[in-house]
């Protein structure tokens, strides 16, 4: 396992190893564009840099995180197929630059019922990989369960992957979002049963990529809150037997914790402390 943090593109995509390097990351995630929206902006130049810069570094896994505005469900239309576009243009950039995956969240129900709002997603997903032949490989977000949010339950999340057409789409699986869905990660039990509730409802085999967050507020509490790795509410103890699980010994992590700087990496230093060589 290799552990790594979303780091700043800021000043040009090809900045982003150096950001990573400089945070001490083996992986790293990234956006290609703002989080608000917009199009990606680099040139042909600043890919071929950003490329140079990963194999100076040694980089050899990166992932891109597609903008927070994302709803495969939307009842606007200007947002569900802005949506649809902006997801396969991410898997197109992806592609472009050699990153492994990008991992999306879904977007929320609150527009249609949860059964049309499934259909939507699952529509959404078929037309946003029509076609692609690319290299990077989608991957959906387990979400953190606010209001009327799509895929933050492990049953949801396995009824999307078997009614899609295509079988190459996996699970970023975030903690924080997981232990906000009432899903206990706290001691080794807990962790287990949560991993027997994934594998039986998702596939193991799909799980493929890890954002490795402590969270703020309380089991079940369906609030994103992030925290800074053994000072929330999930416990170091929890990600010393995580780091470590056999099933999870081949899939990276990544950190999303708050007002990360290249200063700050001590939860990235925590998680190679904890690592069992």
């Amino acid at each position: 396992m290799q552990f790594g943090a979303h780091v700043s593109i800021a000043g040009g995509i090809e900045n982003a190893p150096t950001n990573a390097q400089s945070s001490e990351c083996e992986v790293f995630q990234m956006f290609s564009r703002s989080p608000r929206g917009g199009q990606p902006k680099f040139t042909d130049e600043s890919i071929e840099q950003f490329k140079k810069n990963c194999q100076e570094f040694g980089f050899q896994e990166y992932y891109i995180h597609t903008p927070y505005y994302i709803n495969l469900a939307s009842s606007n239309n200007r947002i569900r197929y802005g949506s649809i576009t902006a997801i396969r243009d991410e898997l197109e950039v992806g592609t472009k630059i050699g990153a492994k995956y990008i991992m999306t969240h879904l977007g929320s129900s609150k527009d249609y019922t949860e059964e049309k709002a499934l259909e939507l997603v699952i529509q959404g997903i078929d037309k946003i990989l029509a076609g692609y032949s690319g290299s990077t490989e989608l991957l959906i977000e387990n979400s953190a369960g606010s209001g009327n949010i799509i895929g933050d339950q492990f049953e949801e999340i396995g009824f999307i992957l078997k009614k899609i057409k295509s079988n190459k789409v996996g699970i970023c699986f975030d903690t924080c979002h997981a232990f906000a869905s009432g899903y206990d990660l706290r001691d080794k039990a807990a962790i287990n049963k949560t991993l027997k509730e994934f594998d039986k409802h998702i596939g193991l085999d799909k799980l493929k990529m890890l954002h490795i967050n402590d969270s703020k507020t309380e089991l079940g509490s369906f609030k994103d809150r992030h925290d800074d790795l053994g000072e929330g509410l999930i416990g170091k103890e929890a990600f010393n037997v995580l780091v470590n699980h056999p099933k999870l010994k081949n899939i990276n992590g990544v950190i999303e914790t708050p007002g990360l700087k290249i200063s700050d990496t001590k939860s990235l230093k925590l998680l190679k402390k904890l690592r069992i060589k």
